[in-house]
């Protein structure tokens, strides 16, 4: 039969009250004992200092030796080990612990208040957050060695191409065309994963400030002219004057990068509509509707992700490396502001932005 825990801790504390009485009244025997040798009889107040003085190091002296008693020694090797132990493999890059015994252990007695038992949760937790970040650090990794290493195999073939002697000028010109493309994909995918590592930092400011968005999401619809105007795409604009409080540098960013994904994803001859207008409760609401392919719901839950492409070979087409949407997600988080997608296979995409006042 299990003792409870709060009795457990009520005998442990008569137990240290018991010890210190009895040091105290033995350091209280040993001084009165002292003076009647000495035949001398000090004031009561340096009596009682004294007395109480050596108590303490009576006190402290016991606790040393029970400190050194093999049962107690055992009790703590028996949560400490396997502690210490679980944190030398997270040094060494192991973070597949498990501690879940001796947190068992603790529940078992009702024991969650426990300084050891929050030290094992914390471990526990510490270990599983660390293995998530080295899940994830990994992936990056893999998913930019494989961004990078495609283009820079086009570029070093069609490279040794061109050594051919025998190749006409408007071959020469098709592979050299072939090499700037894929030379500007490297450089973009560097400008990207620039950007953010930049708003992943902690200690990014934004320079909030009042401006009239309509006015910016028009510049932005018109300095992309040439690219919708290539694929005689229609741009339905319907703007309501706007003012919002943001950083305008990072939101003419997510415009942007908005803007090229529909436009990127609309056949020749589609349309695009982008409506700003003043919503209820004083935000502000942008929609970017386009007639493109669309997207099945799958794929909708996992856009935002660094690296994700709907579809590998329709991105390498369109030279798309898959952080264009992180980027338009952490910035719109960064502003605590709203992001959502709406999208049917065969009839478009819509993206809408709530810039909350």
């Amino acid at each position: 039969m299990k003792v409870p825990q709060t009795i457990k801790r009520l005998l442990g504390i008569l137990a240290v009250a018991a010890m210190l009485l009895i040091c105290w009244s033995f350091a209280y025997w040993l001084t009165e004992w002292f003076y009647d040798w000495l035949q001398i009889t000090p004031r009561e107040f340096i009596r009682q200092l004294i007395s109480s003085f050596l108590g303490f190091i009576f006190f402290g002296c016991c606790i040393s030796i029970l400190r050194k008693i093999q049962w107690v020694k055992s009790r703590q090797n028996k949560f400490l080990f396997p502690m210490i132990q679980a944190m030398k493999m997270m040094s060494e890059g192991n973070f597949n612990i498990d501690l879940s015994f001796y947190k068992n252990q603790f529940r078992e007695n009702k024991d969650n208040d426990h300084p050891y038992y929050q030290i094992v949760n914390s471990i526990h937790h510490m270990a599983g957050k660390l293995g998530e970040m080295e899940g994830m650090r990994q992936e990056f990794i893999s998913n930019v060695s494989h961004e990078i290493q495609s283009p820079l195999t086009s570029i070093s073939g069609f490279a040794h191409t061109l050594k051919n002697e025998g190749l006409s000028q408007e071959q020469r010109n098709h592979y050299l065309g072939i090499i700037e493309t894929e030379s500007i994909r490297l450089s973009k995918l560097s400008e990207n994963l620039l950007k953010l590592t930049s708003l992943e930092s902690e200690h990014l400011p934004l320079a909030r400030n009042e401006y009239r968005l309509d006015h910016q999401l028009r510049r932005i619809i018109l300095a992309n002219e040439p690219q919708w105007m290539e694929k005689e795409i229609n741009m339905d604009i319907s703007l309501e004057n706007v003012t919002v409080s943001a950083d305008a540098d990072m939101m003419g960013q997510v415009w942007i990068n908005l803007l090229h994904n529909s436009i990127k994803f609309t056949p020749k001859g589609g349309t695009i509509l982008v409506e700003a207008y003043n919503s209820v409760e004083g935000s502000v609401t942008v929609k970017i509707r386009d007639t493109g392919i669309g997207m099945e719901k799958d794929a909708l839950m996992h856009i935002f992700e660094r690296f994700y492409k709907v579809d590998e070979s329709r991105n390498r087409d369109t030279g798309g490396n898959g952080l264009g949407l992180s980027i338009v997600k952490k910035i719109i988080d960064l502003h605590k502001y709203e992001i959502g997608v709406k999208s049917e296979m065969g009839k478009g995409t819509e993206i809408h932005v709530i810039l909350k006042s």
